[in-house]
């Protein structure tokens, strides 16, 4: 167990992290989040007056490549449901996961919506955190039957980002022995209240048992407010699991570092851009001249006075719009989307069938790579979860390996060139048609994709 001096305590490689952490949840989001933090990102200019910096502040913008490409990623990931599979005569824990991939986390989300907002996490900070909790009751049960009826098997899911992962440790196996989480925000205990108070709450998981912290303002000592097991104690194992991807695969990682460069150009060129509109007049006088013209800008020159500005052949816009493109194609190349980056011009057009299928086949790749660390998060979490709640059920998750929606007249005609080569196994015929009635019911609840398979497997085909 924790003691409260130690709650706050920090991760070596979390300090490390946690800037970084912040800069990609902006580059991903965007908007005016990243507005408000623009000073962090947008670079300075050497003896730039602070007047005209903080002007260039108020003018900034950001074209948000990346998060529409974590997005996508996600979205056609997650185009098609994962197929969840579970196996075996215990109905009442058919019937738990039926409504569990309904509302996997008591707020009315799905268990396929859930993990697309899990890889969308991964995909900009390299991972993403599930917690199992199941609800604490006051009194003691006795039976399983008491169990459900008093709610305490209702198991559900906890997302966290990895910034609010603060400190852990692994065993020699890899495995985790205790991790502390923390979260803040903003609450008012009445609506009376007339201010509002920030909350900073920890949460300490083992093998076997948990500790809930909680400081209330800055003025109020840190306290222990719940402890006990937890849901995963029978199995001594921490209810923490990690959807995380590789470097290679970690997108945000990638292209980071030429979202900030071409934030910066793409501003600069803006700005001057901008200032060109207005003109900023020269007087050449040898007196003194005092007064404010054009736009509150003037240069002073003496009549044999001579000023300019040095820049390539006098095409230096054109420069910096060119190398902004190349930036762009450059963020999508290294993304794996690089037949999502030409412009409609005869370059791009030349481009081969062929080669642009090559390029697609690529995306793919990737994309089933995403979906095997999502299935193997998926099936360590359902596993997990019928495991504590002892359900005989064998549980399995496919899916997720196929993108393109307007293919499932070729499936049909594989299956049946598959079948007509008379293999002769009956476990064979079950699961092609499984996975072709999955795949047709893809968007359908869990609890008739159930009733599916039982019945297919309750079928006696010719062998």
């Amino acid at each position: 167990m924790i003691d409260i001096p130690n709650i706050n305590r920090e991760h070596p490689e979390y300090i490390i992290r946690k800037h970084m952490w912040r800069k990609y949840k902006d580059l991903y989001a965007g908007g005016e989040r990243l507005r408000e933090n623009a000073f962090e990102y947008l670079i300075r200019r050497h003896k730039e007056p602070g007047e005209v910096y903080a002007e260039r502040l108020t003018r900034v913008f950001y074209e948000n490549y990346i998060g529409s490409i974590i997005d996508w990623y996600a979205a056609t990931l997650m185009r098609r449901e994962p197929v969840l599979l579970f196996e075996g005569a215990d109905t009442a824990a058919k019937t738990f996961f039926s409504f569990f991939a309904e509302d996997c986390d008591l707020k009315g989300t799905s268990f396929s919506e859930f993990f697309r907002q899990r890889m969308i996490q991964a995909l900009a900070c390299g991972s993403s955190y599930i917690a199992i909790e199941f609800p604490r009751g006051n009194s003691t049960v006795l039976t399983r039957a008491e169990e459900d009826a008093s709610g305490q098997s209702r198991a559900y899911l906890v997302d966290y980002w990895p910034d609010e992962v603060i400190n852990w440790n692994y065993d020699e196996t890899g495995g985790l022995e205790w991790v502390v989480i923390r979260t803040s925000c903003l609450k008012q205990s009445r609506v009376t209240d007339t201010r509002w108070e920030a909350e900073t709450r920890w949460i300490y998981y083992d093998r076997e048992n948990f500790q809930l912290y909680r400081k209330s303002g800055e003025s109020q000592p840190t306290e222990l407010i719940s402890e006990g097991q937890h849901g995963l104690a029978s199995l001594r194992r921490v209810p923490i699991f990690q959807l995380r991807v590789s470097e290679g695969l970690w997108l945000m990682n990638k292209a980071a570092l030429l979202q900030l460069e071409h934030f910066n150009k793409s501003n600069a060129l803006s700005w001057a851009l901008t200032m060109s509109l207005f003109a900023m007049p020269v007087v050449y006088s040898d007196r003194e001249w005092n007064q404010i013209v054009g736009e509150s800008y003037y240069i002073q020159l003496g009549p044999q006075d001579r000023f300019g500005w040095t820049e390539p052949d006098g095409k230096v816009y054109q420069i910096a719009a060119d190398n902004l493109v190349r930036l762009k194609d450059e963020i999508y190349r290294v993304c794996y989307l690089m037949n999502q980056a030409g412009n409609a011009s005869a370059g791009d057009l030349r481009l081969s069938a062929a080669s642009k299928q090559r390029d697609f086949s690529i995306t793919q790749e990737v994309l089933r790579a995403y979906g095997d660390s999502a299935k193997d998060t998926m099936k360590q979490v359902l596993r997990a979860i019928g495991a504590a709640r002892q359900d005989g059920v064998a549980i399995d998750v496919r899916g997720l390996d196929e993108f393109d929606l307007g293919d499932f007249g070729n499936d049909l005609d594989d299956a049946k060139k598959l079948l007509d080569l008379g293999i002769g196994s009956e476990t064979l015929t079950k699961q092609v048609f499984k996975k072709l009635a999955f795949k047709y019911l893809c968007d359908a609840r869990q609890e008739l994709k159930n009733k599916v398979a039982e019945e297919i497997d309750a079928t006696k085909y010719a062998s």
